[in-house]
């Protein structure tokens, strides 16, 4: 018997490439490379028109838009600026000088009193009453003081006589001389007497505004007592304390020298002139800690604003420079040789000017040299200027130096001091 043959596995056949394969893929590849040339080219051709308008811009740079105003003339106060505190020109706590009840108040708080006005009254019977005793022990010895001079010219009549003896008569000439001491003796006592007496009605001792009152009617006083019954101010006038740095010494005593220096009173904010005063001293000598002078100012204070412990803002005007060359603060700049502006050249473009400054306001400054009266000179948009730059000026017809009207208040107020 014969083995039946295994049937063989049949080899795998490779599968017949059709056509439109190759088509496909060739078409493929033409459209990708249509794609790359048409984006390369719309590159290209971007590229080179911004090349193009960056040539253009290149070639004519753009006009820079800035504001402008002429140098002027004005007169310009020169001014030196510190911190103070009022401080009343009188201050006084009103005690009493005897002891007693206080019966009656005779003020309002917070109301202005003369000099003389009945403040308060103590209880008066008790100094009444030694009053009427010193006015009785002065008539007693006057009556003795009488008679002991009757008799001693009694006694001088009889001397010549030899009828009384030179002992007696000695003795009674002391006695007359004794006697009219104890006569001024009772009126020095009448005197004091009336003094207590007027104590107990409590004066205003100055002109001035009442605080709050400190002690109540009904209230036993003593002349010991700290807290007295009230405080009274004098309002009108009234002082400023200031500081300034030692430097500003010489420059303030030179203006001593030519008469008064005007000193003004304004805001903290310093947006309001609250009075109008004079400089009255220059303290004796200078603060070694923080090196600094003290100053005191005499205001008249008519429409008090000014408070006795109120901080002040004081502004001393040392002299006025009469028509100096004047610009903003804003057009002058600051660079690596000194202090520069930009001023406008007919031609529309700028040149950097060199200058000297003076003075300076905090919104105006006075040029020394670099400037002439007329000239104009840019005061915005600096950054982005040089030297030969073009500029556009803006609002050229309201272009008639603003600063002027900047400062006009700080002139008149220099003026009216």
């Amino acid at each position: 018997m014969t083995n039946p043959t295994p049937n063989p596995t049949p080899a795998p056949t490779a599968t017949p490439q059709t056509p439109a394969q190759p088509e496909r893929k060739k078409t493929r590849v033409i459209m990708i490379g249509a794609t790359v040339v048409v984006i390369g080219g719309l590159v290209w051709y971007g590229s080179g028109s911004h090349d193009k308008a960056a040539k253009a811009d290149t070639g004519k740079p753009k006009a820079v838009t800035v504001e402008t105003t002429r140098v002027t003339r004005m007169d310009m106060p020169q001014y030196l600026e510190g911190l103070g505190t009022v401080q009343a020109f009188n201050t006084v706590t009103v005690n009493t000088r005897v002891d007693g009840q206080l019966q009656k108040i005779g003020f309002t708080e917070g109301q202005t009193v003369n000099r003389g006005d009945v403040l308060a009254q103590i209880d008066p019977r008790p100094n009444q009453a030694a009053l009427l005793l010193a006015q009785a022990n002065k008539a007693k010895d006057e009556a003795q003081l009488a008679n002991a001079k009757r008799d001693l010219a009694r006694y001088q009549l009889l001397e010549p006589q030899q009828l009384t003896s030179k002992q007696t008569l000695d003795a009674q000439r002391a006695t007359v001389a004794q006697l009219a001491a104890q006569v001024q003796a009772d009126q020095a006592a009448v005197d004091n007497a009336k003094t207590q007496l007027d104590y107990t009605t409590i004066t205003s001792p100055i002109t001035g505004r009442t605080g709050i009152r400190l002690v109540d009617v009904g209230n036993m006083v003593h002349s010991t007592d700290t807290t007295g019954i009230v405080v009274v101010t004098q309002m009108q006038p009234i002082s400023l304390i200031f500081t300034l740095p030692e430097e500003a010494l010489s420059q303030v005593n030179q203006a001593l020298e030519k008469g008064k220096v005007p000193v003004a009173a304004l805001a903290r904010d310093g947006s309001k002139i609250l009075d109008q005063g004079t400089l009255a001293l220059v303290d004796n000598q200078i603060n070694q800690t923080s090196g600094t002078i003290k100053l005191k100012a005499t205001f008249g204070n008519s429409h008090l604003q000014l408070w006795p412990g109120q901080f002040i803002n004081a502004r001393l005007l040392l002299q006025v420079h009469q028509q100096a060359l004047t610009i903003p603060d804003s057009a002058a700049q600051r660079g690596p040789n000194g202090m520069f502006t930009y001023v406008l050249k007919p031609d529309s473009t700028v040149e950097a000017r060199p200058i000297k400054v003076g003075i300076d306001t905090g919104k105006v400054m006075v040029v020394e040299s670099g400037l002439t009266e007329g000239e104009q000179v840019v005061t915005n948009n600096q950054y982005r200027l040089q030297p030969g730059s073009s500029v556009k000026v803006k609002d050229a017809k309201k272009d008639k130096a603003p600063h002027a009207k900047d400062d006009a208040s700080a002139d008149k107020a220099g003026a009216a001091s």
